[in-house]
């Protein structure tokens, strides 16, 4: 809880990049980007995610992305394709993705 939640090496990552992370229970979620991404916009896309995937596993651990991966992909994809974000809702997402399943 006291460390930061951003990474930059140049040498590993890349010139331009950075990694962001969260923690949450027994998860760490990270995404890579450049630059021109705002880190606090980056951990609040992390933060619908993992609120997303709370809501559709009642309390999401590491094994319900394990065993449901196709579902945790359609929830990904509900909120981000093509490194744009569409949905930050968590009921909307949950609502496009109970539609897909049918």
């Amino acid at each position: 809880d006291h460390l930061c939640s951003f990474v930059e090496d140049e040498e590993f990552f890349g010139k331009d990049s950075r990694l962001i992370y969260r923690h949450f229970a027994t998860l760490y979620f990270i995404v890579i980007c450049d630059s021109s991404e705002s880190e606090l916009g980056i951990l609040d896309l992390i933060q619908v995610m993992v609120e997303t995937l709370d809501k559709n596993f009642e309390s999401v651990c590491e094994l319900d992305l394990i065993f449901h991966c196709p579902k945790v992909h359609t929830i990904i994809d509900e909120i981000v394709m093509g490194g744009m974000v569409l949905e930050t809702n968590c009921h909307e997402v949950l609502r496009a993705t109970a539609e897909i399943a049918k």
